[in-house]
């Protein structure tokens, strides 16, 4: 027959222990009132307590709360660095598109740039011919200096007002030199937004260099910043040979 000690002793399925070890109730604290109802930081002797079940509560008393669910995120991959053009050839059409680009910027910008730092020569201009209008208007006229210094024939005159474009109307006007082949008419504003506007084009030029023909992306840090100045600096010397040109 079996003794005392080989009874089946029956285990609690939540803890594993004997059942008669665990408690089944465990007191959880409530919050002390007035009489009236209302909640106070100050308390009684006699706290009130309630048993809530064991499958409810930690071992501690605190109740079971639920957890929320982790979000699950996809690992993000790093980008790999190339070490060359994506494309040589569309690098290659990219480098002569804007460069062609930045020249033509830089050839409207130094008569203008040079009007700006006071490089001119002040005249009248007088006004042959205009044909077009708004941006496309064209006009050509006979430029002197002031003190009769020399007559030019057949300049452009840039910045021509469109209620002045009649043959014979004299403007005032400045060029950069003798030789000049552009007289400009217009003053204030206008004068400024030329050269500043044609600068920001080639800077702009000189930025989609980079970008396009991959000079960003070398993993070497030197041939990197060799690409990246030779970008920059091919815009710059175009517009430093069309400033020496327009002396």
């Amino acid at each position: 027959m079996p003794g005392p000690d080989d009874a089946t002793v029956e285990v609690e399925p939540t803890t594993g222990a004997p059942v008669d070890a665990v408690p089944r109730r465990v007191p959880v604290r409530q919050p002390r009132t007035h009489r009236s109802g209302r909640s106070t930081d100050g308390g009684t002797d006699d706290d009130s307590f309630f048993w809530a079940p064991i499958e409810q509560v930690h071992w501690d008393g605190t109740p079971l709360r639920k957890e929320p669910k982790p979000r699950l995120r996809s690992p993000r991959r790093p980008r790999p660095r190339l070490t060359h053009p994506p494309d040589p050839v569309r690098g290659l059409a990219a480098l002569l598109a804007l460069s062609l680009v930045a020249a033509f910027f830089a050839w409207v910008s130094a008569g203008p740039l040079w009007l700006a730092v006071g490089h001119s020569t002040a005249g009248t201009v007088v006004i042959t011919h205009c044909s077009g209008g708004g941006l496309t208007q064209r006009c050509r006229g006979i430029f002197a200096a002031e003190d009769d210094r020399f007559l030019t024939h057949g300049v452009r005159v840039s910045g021509v007002p469109a209620a002045r474009t009649d043959a014979g109307t004299a403007l005032p006007a400045r060029v950069t030199g003798p030789g000049a082949d552009t007289a400009y008419a217009d003053t204030g504003l206008g004068e400024h937004l030329r050269w500043l506007l044609g600068l920001l084009a080639v800077a702009g030029c000189g930025a989609g260099i980079v970008r396009w023909t991959g000079a960003t992306l070398l993993t070497d840090p030197r041939q990197r910043r060799w690409a990246t100045g030779g970008g920059y600096a091919g815009p710059v010397l175009i517009t430093l040979g069309f400033l020496v040109a327009a002396w």
